[in-house]
């Protein structure tokens, strides 16, 4: 049967008369007789009895018609996901990797702003190291990944979404007046204080240790720890100070620390890396949007 066939057959199982589906379907009656003959033909028995203006199916009819329904269930299902491709509002999944900095602050607000626009769209975060989102990028188990590590593979693409930089978040009392009037503080301010240490593996932490390095400066680690969070956790509490990104340090609690700029700048860029093999999705590119759109936002709220 061709899809013609297979639609006025359906028309037909639904109204009961040619008449009737000639209008369901909005061609004409002799153009329904027609096809139903030519159907009839090509499978080589009976569809309908014909009794009195009214078509009753016949015993193959009946068999067929099961098979006939989940076939329109399934063009109808095309038809939404074309109109929502369209849209911009396709229905599915997506998954979202990213660093424990950016899932606190920047991709809330990104997500409030993807929920309004694809409300079809079923999201999963997992916050993850930076090797672990590349990885699992590559095995095509996430459709994009926030991290401020650059791709290290030729199969991941990336691109920067903004600029962020270290940031130096001290407890309250732990740094000289002049220096808070001032609003920012060198690395060599810092050579006799506590310092919260940030895991040498890690990117920023790479940064900071590069940034170190040719200053010429050491600091006096009183923890090392993996997270920027777990950092600022620890300067509020009064450990130490704590060197952290721009986006990690908007949760700072000013009434338990002091945050400054810490110089030179040392740059922290937020990047969207997905694997280059495949195409990005409306939902993808959304997300990607709303994320550079909330790290500009919180940066010209500084």
């Amino acid at each position: 049967m061709r899809l013609r066939h297979i639609e006025v057959f359906n028309a037909i199982m639904l109204t009961g008369s040619v008449s009737a589906a000639a209008r369901l379907i909005n061609i004409t009656q002799p153009a329904v007789s027609r096809t139903l003959q030519h159907a009839e033909i090509q499978l080589g028995f009976s569809l309908f009895q014909r009794a009195k203006g009214r078509l009753t199916p016949t015993t193959e009819a009946l068999a067929l018609y099961p098979h006939i329904e989940r076939l329109f269930a399934q063009l109808d299902e095309v038809q939404r996901l074309a109109a929502n491709l369209r849209a911009g509002t396709d229905s599915g999944e997506l998954r979202i990797l990213t660093v424990l900095a950016l899932s606190y602050e920047v991709l809330p607000r990104a997500l409030k702003r993807f929920r309004e626009k694809h409300p079809g769209v079923a999201v999963t975060v997992e916050s993850l190291h930076s090797p672990q989102i590349m990885s699992a990028l590559l095995l095509q188990e996430a459709d994009v990944g926030f991290a401020f590590s650059p791709a290290v593979h030729p199969s991941l693409t990336q691109e920067t979404l903004a600029d962020s930089r270290m940031t130096c978040i001290a407890p309250k009392g732990m740094l000289p007046r002049a220096l808070l009037r001032n609003g920012s503080v060198a690395l060599h301010d810092l050579v006799k204080l506590p310092v919260v240490g940030l895991d040498s593996r890690d990117p920023v932490g790479t940064s900071l240790s590069q940034a170190c390095r040719q200053a010429g400066v050491g600091f006096q680690a009183v923890v090392t720890v993996q997270t920027y969070h777990a950092a600022l956790a620890m300067a509020h509490h009064g450990l130490g100070v704590a060197l952290v990104d721009g986006c990690t340090a908007k949760s700072a609690d000013l009434e338990k620390v002091d945050v400054l700029a810490l110089e030179p700048l040392i740059p922290v860029p937020i990047r969207a890396l997905r694997f280059a093999g495949r195409p990005d999705s409306v939902p993808v590119r959304s997300i990607t949007r709303f994320m550079r759109e909330a790290v500009e936002e919180m940066s010209s709220s500084a």
